[in-house]
């Protein structure tokens, strides 16, 4: 989750805190009994707040969801750039190192709070304005990953007849199935053995040599 910057005044600090505490405080309420059968009376009760307190930080619980889902779209993107960059590296064992990194990183995203891609999975299923906005979570994941196979393409290390971008939704769906794995197993030792497997078909295949 979001943590509060310290070079805020104290009254700044402050409300970013109580902002924080009513996120995971909502967060617990939804993990315990799901997002529908969670009203506002819960959240402020949990914290011992009035609804008015809750009302002055957020909309609804609905607002909430947002801001997470876009908090999590910001940090994805921000372990994409500089040595992470698509353009950053210029060998194949550089792609790979770079590839790992980033793997460590996305997986350190989803294991900090096994809620977040708890209420990842459930969002979808909110209304059909949440579950579109998951849809652009997938497909802006896409170029994303494409501009990396581009560069691999043009250097030189990656193949010249690659399918650039349904090769990147397949990459893209096997990252998404290792977080569905995560609700199951979170333990760092099991996602590093997935992300480690995605980079093995990634590069080598599957098939006998």
């Amino acid at each position: 989750m979001t943590t509060v910057d310290p070079g805020l005044s104290r009254l700044e600090r402050r409300k970013a805190e109580t902002r924080r505490e009513i996120i995971d405080a909502a967060f617990a309420c939804f993990a315990e009994q799901g997002y529908h059968a969670t009203g506002i009376a819960d959240i402020a009760a949990r914290l011992g707040i009035g609804h008015g307190t809750f009302y002055r930080y957020f909309e609804n619980k609905r607002d909430i969801v947002e801001h997470v889902i876009d908090d999590l779209i910001a940090r994805i993107v921000e372990t994409l750039g500089a040595e992470n960059a698509p353009d950053a590296v210029d060998t194949l064992e550089g792609y790979r190192e770079q590839s790992a990194r980033i793997g460590e990183a996305l997986a350190r995203i989803f294991a900090e709070d096994p809620r977040v891609p708890q209420l990842l999975i459930a969002a979808a299923g909110i209304d059909d304005a949440m579950r579109d906005k998951m849809l652009d979570l997938f497909e802006l994941t896409t170029p994303l990953t494409a501009a990396y196979l581009e560069h691999g393409v043009q250097v030189g290390y990656l193949r010249a007849d690659l399918d650039v971008e349904p090769t990147a939704q397949a990459i893209n769906g096997m990252i998404l199935g290792s977080v569905l794995a995560a609700l199951r197993d979170p333990t760092p030792e099991r996602q590093a053995r997935l992300s480690a497997a995605i980079r093995a078909v990634m590069y080598d295949g599957i098939a006998a040599r």
